[in-house]
């Protein structure tokens, strides 16, 4: 891999990772999820963990950080405080309604041989090109599409937000992001550049493991259509992540190969008490 890879890009690969209950996990955490009071406010952390929502290992950049308002409009942040640890802004809901925060990043995984060696690098989406030498054989390239968010609402949940972009892997809540409280049934479905994502895993993972001493995942997997709905769990702050194609395990100790196209999602959720 090049040495000319600076510490935002490494931290944008961290955000690529698969979300697995091994590796260290990017996240957004806002301080409320729902909100009454008029021109609310909410702090939003950025960190990468080894710990859901613990912070313990690095911040992460807000550098391609959105925020969509409950009329489809792009939404400035405050405040802005780069950590050690974390970062973190403020963001003021001067409208009523549902707020998307999210970031999505684009870059690409490849290997190629040269003088009889292997060689694997990534590298940005628009300029991947740079990182493979004249000469180069048996390049294999894979483009990486991630997505990361989470919502919050002052008043009463509105729909715009949820509208999926149909590029990528996404979570449509058919059960609104926060109106979900613990014991009832939640609906949610996920799509693949807009269309059904048929018998996808997904998995929940609350925070607070450092507490419990264990993970707590929770499995599921989407039917025929995409969909699946379930029982919520207890109350607390979670985070749902999914990606595709399922990572394939080495075989005789070399890495599988890299798929033409790979998608993760993780978004940050908040189930309420009853």
């Amino acid at each position: 891999m090049s040495m000319k890879l600076t510490k935002s890009f490494i931290t944008l690969l961290l955000a690529g990772l698969a979300f697995n209950a091994q590796a260290h996990k990017p996240w957004l955490l806002p301080s409320s999820t729902v909100l009454d009071e008029k021109e609310a406010w909410v702090t939003v952390d950025a960190a990468i963990s080894e710990g859901l929502f613990d912070i313990d290992h690095q911040p992460l950049k807000l550098d391609g950080v959105v925020v969509t308002g409950p009329d489809g409009a792009p939404v400035a942040f405050e405040n802005v405080n780069l950590g050690k640890l974390r970062n973190t802004f403020d963001l003021k809901l001067a409208k009523p309604g549902t707020y998307k925060i999210s970031l999505v990043t684009q870059n690409v995984a490849g290997s190629y041989t040269i003088d009889g060696a292997s060689k694997r690098f990534r590298a940005p989406e628009d300029g991947y090109a740079k990182e493979i030498p004249a000469g180069a054989q048996d390049v294999v390239i894979s483009h990486q599409y991630n997505r990361l968010e989470t919502f919050v609402t002052s008043g009463a949940p509105t729909q715009t937000v949820l509208k999926p972009s149909g590029v990528g892997l996404e979570l449509l809540p058919l059960t609104h992001p926060n109106d979900m409280r613990a014991g009832d049934q939640a609906r949610w479905r996920f799509l693949v550049d807009g269309k059904p994502a048929a018998h996808l895993a997904f998995s929940l993972i609350p925070g607070g493991v450092r507490y419990r001493g264990t993970l707590g995942e929770i499995r599921q997997s989407t039917d025929a259509i995409g969909e699946i709905s379930f029982a919520l769990p207890a109350p607390g702050m979670y985070m749902v992540s999914a990606a595709t194609p399922a990572m394939t395990p080495p075989v005789d100790g070399k890495p599988a190969p890299l798929p033409a196209r790979r998608m993760s999602y993780a978004a940050t959720v908040e189930v309420l008490p009853q």
